[in-house]
């Protein structure tokens, strides 16, 4: 672990280092919008390896070891994480010449969109799990029953990753989610400068998002798009089928560089 300071904001970020990697290509993880660096689980060092690729799994402000929220968040949240932060960050801790793939889950996909939109010279390719480019009434209902589950305390775990944090985290989610300026949220002529080529998954159980979700990130993307919709898989393909999402990341990567 290991901690930077991006414009007065510590940021909290793990290095995973393979081996013999085969490229200076680096696997950049973005977690959901209540995760955090453990809650990832094995999966980022599993699938540095199955690619043998360096990678950076790190936490946003607001999460994990990072510093808290200081500001009331808005719809624009997401933008604001892959505009600002994100860039800020790999222009600290990275050479501005190395280049990543992106892998980000759920919030972290939508800011993994979003940041390649803006930032195409520095994304080879990018790998979404469940990302958001509209919110859909499926959303609003999949965060009801999580605030129910919170408040009667069958959420405490998370206390353990995000500390005295967690109270203010869970509810910048679940009421920004709900405002009436969300409800309209619609990321989709954003991303239309994404170029690099992108892997686009989805569980078809996903209590968050339908599969329209993946279609819309299909049109709307420049680059070739590959869409996978896993069987049987809710919200968390990570957790749920490992090692079948990292053999469909590895597929996709193989034909990469064929």
């Amino acid at each position: 672990m290991a901690i930077t300071n991006v414009h007065g904001i510590q940021l909290n970020y793990e290095s995973i280092r393979v081996e013999q990697p085969t490229s200076e290509t680096i696997l950049v993880f973005l977690h959901e919008a209540l995760g955090s660096i453990p809650q990832w689980r094995s999966f980022p060092s599993e699938l540095c390896n199955a690619l043998q690729l360096n990678g950076i799994v790190y936490e946003r402000q607001g999460y994990g070891k990072s510093s808290p929220l200081t500001e009331k968040r808005t719809a624009f949240y997401l933008h604001e994480y892959a505009q600002r932060e994100l860039p800020e960050l790999l222009e600290t801790i990275l050479p501005p010449d190395k280049k990543v793939i992106l892998i980000g889950h759920s919030d972290g996909g939508t800011i993994a969109l979003l940041y390649a939109s803006l930032f195409p010279k520095r994304v080879l390719g990018l790998v979404t799990i469940a990302a958001h480019v509209i919110n859909e009434p499926k959303t609003i209902a999949g965060i009801a029953p999580a605030v129910e589950a919170y408040k009667a305390g069958k959420l405490a775990k998370l206390s353990d990753f995000h500390g005295d944090k967690t109270d203010v985290l869970f509810y910048a989610w679940a009421e920004t989610w709900n405002t009436p300026e969300f409800m309209i949220w619609d990321i989709c002529k954003d991303i239309e400068g994404v170029q690099a080529p992108l892997l686009a998954i989805q569980g078809a159980k996903d209590q968050y998002g339908t599969k329209k979700q993946l279609e819309l990130i299909q049109h709307h993307v420049k680059g070739r798009c590959d869409l996978k919709l896993m069987s049987d898989c809710g919200h968390h393909p990570h957790i749920e089928k490992p090692r079948d999402l990292i053999d469909l990341v590895k597929s996709w990567f193989v034909q990469l560089h064929t």
